[in-house]
């Protein structure tokens, strides 16, 4: 197989696909490795070391996708990416379908096979491949968070940890999951007081006993977000549906009760937001105002620690990466369950139901696809 590896061109994104040493396993086992021409650069990763494990560098996107199998990518294709899609081409990479209409009409227009990053799911409900961006984007939340707290940033001035005298910010994390966790053992560690709602009992508990003093488990309904929210300096939005858009939990009257120049992280951006007033924003323009609220939604927030989370990202990718080109999509599929888990759109089809639901379109079950002897 031909796997193809183009240059990242969301706004900001340096993260890269692959690295040298996951061409070389794909070179290995029998396949071209088609990497375009600086892709790496972000990283810090030169086309000299991909040459030097056997990948071939390709002078355009457009030659990468040409002649690739399978394309593997970091985010979504974009809009200027739409037309060098082939159809039964596979593209492996995160889609977040259930956040974009318009992307989902596009990968069914192209007819390509679309397996994606977030929707990969083990046995046990984990998702191998969106675990390590999301220990990436949950650290980060803090970090960028305390940063657009200081006042030449619109933020209340207000240093996390506070100084003796002087009491620690509040910090509000909605969710307990990979990125709840890490951004409350972040600013547990940068002396905050943290509240961490949601609604799993038995995670709380679990939360309860591994995290500092500082940090508050609060099972999370409406009335419990409502009565921090006046208190809360920082506001982490940490949920997640799997292939579904993220619920609102705080509306924009619930904004209405936060002190002025407080500001909100929302993780969640990428499948949509969990605040009603989240829109989407880019690394060279991460935040806007409501309410008097400093906002920051930036949907590839790992892209800007390229260093770290390239590394982390495709640590998990290669294996399944591997399974697809050395047997094929459908048979890759059909043997691996958690895989089978990652189609959301295949050949026109809407493989994934959530996506189906959110969007009112029609629902073709993965298994049921696999079946139609057409599709090789």
């Amino acid at each position: 197989m031909i796997v193809g590896v183009p240059k990242e061109i969301k706004n900001n994104e340096y993260r890269v696909a692959l690295v040298p040493s996951g061409a070389e396993a794909l070179v290995q086992a029998g396949h071209t490795v088609l990497v375009e021409r600086n892709a790496g650069m972000g990283t810090g990763i030169e086309d000299s070391e991909y040459i030097a494990v056997g990948a071939e560098i390709a002078v355009s996107a457009k030659e990468v996708f040409s002649l690739a199998d399978m394309i593997i990518k970091v985010k979504e294709p974009i809009e200027s990416e739409y037309a060098l899609i082939r159809p039964g081409q596979i593209l492996f990479t995160y889609f977040h379908f259930a956040a974009s209409e318009s992307l989902t009409r596009a990968m069914m227009s192209t007819q390509a096979v679309c397996i994606a990053y977030e929707t990969i799911q083990n046995a046990d409900g984990t998702l191998p491949l969106l675990t390590p961006m999301s220990e990436v984007a949950g650290r980060m939340a803090v970090q960028e968070g305390a940063k657009y707290l200081e006042i030449p940033m619109h933020g209340r001035g207000i240093l996390l940890a506070g100084v003796p005298g002087v009491p620690p910010a509040n910090v509000v994390i909605l969710g307990g999951g990979i990125v709840g966790t890490n951004a409350a053992k972040i600013a547990a560690g940068f002396g905050a007081n943290v509240y961490l709602l949601d609604i799993n009992l038995e995670r709380l508990r679990y939360l309860d006993d591994i995290l500092p003093p500082n940090v508050t488990t609060i099972f999370s309904n409406r009335l419990n977000i409502a009565q921090l929210l006046p208190s809360a300096d920082l506001v982490i939005g940490g949920v997640l549906r799997r292939g579904a858009k993220a619920p609102t939990l705080v509306s924009r009257e619930m904004l209405k009760t936060m002190k002025r120049g407080a500001v909100i992280v929302d993780v969640a951006i990428d499948q949509g937001g969990c605040f009603e007033t989240s829109r989407p924003t880019t690394h060279s323009e991460p935040t806007y105002i409501v309410e008097g609220v400093v906002h920051y939604c930036v949907a590839n927030m790992p892209g800007a620690v390229a260093g770290t989370s390239t590394y982390a990202l495709t640590n998990e990718t290669l294996r399944f990466a591997l399974q697809i080109a050395n047997k094929g999509w459908k048979r890759a599929l059909q043997e691996s369950l958690p895989l089978l888990q990652g189609l959301n759109v295949a050949h026109g089809k809407v493989t994934l139901s959530d996506i189906a639901a959110q969007f009112g379109m029609e629902y073709t079950p993965a298994e049921e696809l696999l079946t139609i002897d057409a599709l090789v």
